[in-house]
């Protein structure tokens, strides 16, 4: 008996593969268009900083502000102590971090709760938002850093631990809030359908609903927490030698605002990597959502 082979499919010819004259011409006109506009990007953004440069240094102060605020030498002579306190803000971001993510998904995961039985957790949830997120992060620190100690009833603790809870009992209001909205974002046929498929409530909530919700709203999650890096530096008012802290003694014995200003660049520096991440994700979301719809 003789066996049949199936035919192989004939290969494309290589001709029906390379683009079409007309093609090449679109994608050349594309690139020059694309050069052009970097050139013309580049040639305006000088343009701006020659004028702002000239416009400042041309101020009738500019040099006594920059002997007060961008003095070279002082700024070298600080340095070191402003980058060890500035060991310290990272620390305490890393831990405030941790914290504001267990505790605000806790937070979103109870505002979420159908029933009228966790009615009473709902309020409670919604209490706490309302309230941590109408309080200044000032008065959580000064209300969490000097109260709570004085109640006698915890031990004594370096003032960058009370600071790490004030940020944490902030901040998670603010990315509860995020969670829940991404959350609720999900469709509730995805909720539907992992329920036909035998999921139980947790199930859902871990497997499809939170991946799915933290998804959505991940570039506004990362801003807050860039948000953060940057308050992480009020921990100084308890009396934490951080960065911003280095940079006041600093201040006190040079009389010159130099250390302040090398603070500020530093937490810069340290914040531009999250910067340039929520950037892309935006755009990466931005695309997503317009992949098939344009024209």
């Amino acid at each position: 008996m003789t066996s049949i082979r199936p035919t192989p499919a004939p290969a494309p010819a290589a001709s029906s593969l390379s683009p079409s004259a007309i093609e090449l011409e679109r994608r050349a006109y594309r690139r020059s268009r694309s050069r052009r506009s970097a050139l013309v990007s580049v040639a305006s953004t000088l343009v701006v900083a020659v004028v702002v440069w000239l416009t400042v240094v041309n101020t009738p102060g500019w040099a006594a502000v920059q002997q007060s605020f961008f003095d070279p030498k002082t700024a070298v002579t600080v340095f070191p102590d402003v980058l060890v306190g500035l060991w310290l803000n990272v620390r305490v971001l890393f831990f405030a971090g941790i914290g504001v993510a267990v505790f605000a998904t806790l937070l979103a995961v109870v505002r979420t709760l159908r029933g009228a039985v966790f009615a009473p957790l709902r309020l409670l949830a919604a209490a706490y938002t309302d309230l941590f997120r109408g309080l200044p992060v000032i008065i959580v620190l000064y209300l969490v850093g000097f109260g709570v100690p004085g109640l006698g009833v915890f031990p004594r603790v370096p003032a960058e631990v009370w600071g790490t809870l004030a940020l944490i009992l902030t901040y998670s209001a603010y990315v509860s809030e995020v969670l829940r909205a991404g959350m609720e974002a999900v469709h509730p046929s995805q909720r539907l359908a992992a329920r036909s498929l035998g999921l139980s409530h947790a199930q859902t909530l871990r497997l499809i609903v939170l991946p799915q919700g933290v998804r959505k709203v991940t570039p506004a999650l990362v801003n807050d927490f860039v948000s953060m890096q940057k308050d992480v530096g009020l921990i100084s008012i308890l009396g934490a030698v951080d960065a911003v802290r280095s940079a006041q003694i600093d201040v006190a014995s040079s009389y010159n605002f130099t250390p302040y200003v090398v603070a500020g660049l530093l937490f810069v520096v340290i914040s531009l990597p999250l910067i340039r991440l929520t950037d892309w994700l935006e755009a990466r979301a931005r695309l997503r959502e317009q992949i098939g719809g344009t024209v």
